[in-house]
């Protein structure tokens, strides 16, 4: 599959191999240069450099003072965090929207999501509560746009609910170039419903029946309420209970088409899947093998068959 120019991804510089951190190394993240970047263009920051801070440099620290937090070398001398909020603030704000998705490096005093470390005055202790002050504000600004950290991609769920995410923001974001109407926002659900309902059963009920009642308010009003509670019902990796409850589902589809056979067949990959036995690609490939053979239009255009590009196999370890 050829790389994807409409899709672009934020990431910390030191994930895509550049030599920007205060030793001159990188973090670079083979998953996200050897796999992803293939169907995905990255938008690099190093927000450390980008506030004026030399190659090579001291480290820097988060370093609680009184009820400040500082962004500050182990001595407390050369205090970047107001710059970095700045910064921040300003990617944010002007380029974010054009972001599907953003890849942040962890444990970093400025990229970092969670569990940044934050030292005391007397740099003799430390609490792993900060956010690095970067990544606060992409992400407080753009509480919708999918992040993750490098580390946690190295998980198969996370990463796949990451790169999941990022596919239905991106086809959200399409959709809203265009003149979106309760038609549209309809059907876009409607391709969506067994990807909700792999992940929150509730909020695919609840989504439905929003917009089947939301007639009546501003188009606007809509959009904003179902997107976000679209991207929150996304927000965490499916259950294997979930899988299993959406894959009998589909299932349901076939049952006057299939032989005793091929109905056993199903039956028992989906069984298999829920103990665990084998991933999660096993059952939808015979699901896909069967709407093949007998085409259902409402399915063939559910995402959930293939919510991004198979050569990513991220549903071989799930």
């Amino acid at each position: 599959m050829e790389k994807s120019s409409s899709i672009r991804i934020g990431i910390s510089a030191c994930l895509a191999g550049d030599k920007v951190r205060f030793d001159t190394g990188h973090k670079r993240s083979n998953f996200c240069m050897d796999e992803l970047a293939h169907h995905v263009e990255y938008v690099r920051f190093c927000p450390e450099v980008a506030v004026g801070l030399p190659i090579p440099r001291p480290t820097i620290r988060q370093v609680k003072v009184g009820d400040t937090i500082k962004v500050c070398r182990p001595d407390g001398s050369g205090d970047v965090g107001p710059k970095l909020t700045e910064y921040g603030k300003k990617v944010a704000t002007e380029q974010a929207s054009s972001l599907s998705g953003f890849v942040f490096c962890a444990k970093s005093p400025s990229c970092g999501m969670e569990r940044v470390k934050i030292y005391n005055e007397a740099g003799t202790g430390n609490t792993s509560e900060g956010i690095g002050f970067f990544a606060q504000q992409i992400m407080q600004h753009n509480p919708l746009l999918p992040c993750e950290e490098n580390g946690r991609l190295n998980d198969p769920y996370l990463r796949e609910n990451f790169v999941m995410r990022v596919y239905v923001f991106k086809s959200w974001q399409d959709l809203t170039l265009q003149n979106v109407g309760m038609h549209e926002l309809t059907q876009f659900h409607a391709k969506h419903k067994y990807l909700v309902m792999a992940h929150n059963y509730q909020s695919y009920r609840e989504l439905g029946r929003y917009l089947a009642q939301a007639s009546d308010e501003p188009i606007e009003q809509v959009k904003q309420t179902y997107i976000a509670g679209l991207m929150k019902a996304l927000a965490n990796p499916a259950s294997r209970k979930n899988q299993t409850n959406t894959l009998t589902h589909l299932q349901g589809y076939f049952k006057n088409d299939l032989s005793k056979i091929e109905k056993q067949e199903l039956c028992n990959a989906i069984d298999q899947y829920r103990k665990g036995m084998v991933p999660l690609y096993v059952p939808l490939t015979l699901l896909k093998h069967h709407l093949t053979v007998h085409p259902n239009e409402y399915l063939a255009q559910q995402v959930y068959f293939d919510p991004y590009p198979n050569e990513l196999k991220l549903r071989f370890g799930i």
